[in-house]
């Protein structure tokens, strides 16, 4: 896993979680992936194990999680593609969260039976719909003024660790900016930040005079709070392998506009349990965002269906998923399960 404290690793120990749940002591985190031998080791990302596979054993049977990435997304990303297929023979699975991924690394010759295609998972437990008083206490917290409308973002979309100056554009920052501007100029509009490196939007934000919070909450489970705060979620990136923001929406009754990217096709029915637009395209956003805003009855409608099919992606589903269709059958291979 990655020592950060952000969305890979959350992902890592609630996959941990359910399936020690089921089978004790079986699964463990670990960021000295070196040290691990006669195990299953799976990386969070593609890029963990491009930095990590040459010190690997070779007793270990090998997964890696490939959320997103092309060629076409700059020389960095070339690269990594490249050095994934490259090694192919060495990864004895690669998991991928949606379906538009698992298409395109099949059409990379990914072999399918080398693919499993498994969802990022959410705690519907935690991420639930909020009470009045829990939503009065959210909006306080997050400093949302009476009578303004809340619009979130809760992302990483900076270069680096750092301040975020320098917008990593495919997850969009310039998209957010522009559609909140503009959405600015018909609602009471109050942006609400979370997640490392938002300089960038924070920028945008400052330069037009919109207002906002900034709140970078490393207690993952503070995450949930900041929903209730919400009115509405905003997801504009250019390229996803999830993101778990929408299956945290969907749980916490926000309704969301997202770009059709990552797993945002897979899960939401546009219209039914939120809004789909095509890449890059404002104007629908805008559009969209503007109608939701706008229709009291159909946000109250798309919440209650959204939070009933969202239950298919709790981690107690999505981590059973990951033991059955994945660990376990490389887990006999090596003779350590009947």
């Amino acid at each position: 896993m990655e020592r950060q404290n952000w969305s890979i690793r959350w992902d890592g120990i609630q996959i941990c979680e359910r399936i020690n749940l089921r089978s004790p002591g079986v699964a463990g985190i670990c960021a000295s992936p070196e040290r691990v031998t006669g195990a299953v080791a799976h990386f969070g990302s593609q890029f963990l194990w491009q930095v990590w596979h040459p010190y690997q054993s070779t007793s270990n049977k090998v997964v890696i999680s490939y959320f997103h990435g092309k060629p076409e997304d700059g020389p960095e990303m070339a690269r990594h593609v490249d050095c994934f297929l490259k090694h192919l023979d060495r990864i004895d699975r690669v998991i991928v969260a949606n379906r538009s991924v698992h298409e395109r690394l099949l059409s990379w010759g990914v072999p399918a039976q080398q693919l499993a295609l498994i969802p990022i998972g959410v705690d519907t437990t935690r991420f639930r719909l909020p009470t009045d008083a829990e939503r009065m206490e959210a909006r306080r917290r997050f400093g949302v003024p009476d009578g303004m409308v809340a619009i979130g973002s809760f992302q990483k979309d900076g270069v680096g660790w750092g301040d975020g100056m320098e917008p990593k554009l495919i997850k969009g920052p310039d998209l957010f900016v522009e559609t909140v501007e503009r959405l600015n100029r018909d609602f009471p509009v109050f942006v609400v930040l979370t997640g490392p490196a938002r300089g960038y939007v924070k920028q945008g934000l400052d330069s037009r005079g919109i207002p906002y919070s900034h709140h970078y909450l490393e207690n993952y489970f503070d995450v949930p709070h900041a929903y209730h705060a919400l009115d509405l979620y905003l997801m504009t990136s250019r390229e996803e392998g999830g993101p778990k923001s929408l299956l945290e929406c969907a749980a916490s009754g926000v309704p969301v506009v997202s770009s059709r990217v990552g797993m945002a096709p897979d899960v939401i029915d546009d219209g039914v349990t939120g809004c789909l637009t095509d890449v890059g395209d404002i104007d629908a956003t805008h559009a969209a965002a503007a109608s939701l805003l706008s229709d009291v009855a159909k946000r109250v409608q798309l919440k209650a269906v959204a939070r009933d099919r969202v239950a298919a992606y709790d981690w107690s589903v999505v981590g059973d998923a990951h033991f059955s269709e994945v660990y376990e059958p490389l887990l006999r291979d090596m003779g350590l399960r009947a």
